[in-house]
């Protein structure tokens, strides 16, 4: 895999060949690439430990950096996975939340190295989409939510 001329570069503290292996197994169109060894000692390592990474999410070129602990993730930055249905949306949920994650609000969860995903039905987005009366129940019902029920987004839309 050739790196991307953009790619979005992510810190992990010193797990980002584990977290690119599990993206690859969660999620499809995913894969990792090379997996470079540092020549050096550095601040958070040494010589022949991992360094960086290089993966894709659901076709997104990323890069891990094992920087060490100075930077952690936060929800200003989040990976958004529209999902088509409540068995999928599951699927994904459970993944993360199961191996090590944490639940937030409105779709939102953490995976255990932190990373901030937004799991999200495409009928919320539809819904949204609407505008109007139809967007407000929906997002309403949302507002209530850790994963996104779809039914229940279905069932606001509906009034």
């Amino acid at each position: 895999m050739a790196m991307a001329k953009n790619t979005i570069c992510l810190w992990y503290d010193k797990d980002a060949e584990a977290a690119a292996r599990f993206y690859a197994e969660t999620f499809p169109d995913s894969a990792v690439g090379a997996v470079f060894h540092a020549p050096g000692d550095y601040p958070s390592g040494e010589e022949g430990e991992v360094l960086t990474v290089e993966f894709t999410v659901a076709g997104i070129p990323c890069i891990g950096l094992n920087g060490g602990p100075a930077f952690k993730h936060n929800e200003a930055f989040s990976f958004q996975i529209a999902t088509d249905d409540q068995e999928e949306t599951d699927r994904y949920w459970n993944a993360i939340v199961g191996n090590g994650g944490q639940e937030s609000a409105c779709g939102w969860c953490k995976d255990r190295w932190g990373v901030s995903w937004q799991i999200t039905p495409r009928v919320l987005t539809d819904a949204l989409a609407a505008g109007g009366a139809e967007a407000k129940r929906a997002f309403d019902a949302m507002m209530n939510m850790k994963k996104i029920d779809v039914a229940a987004i279905e069932a606001a839309r509906r009034g």
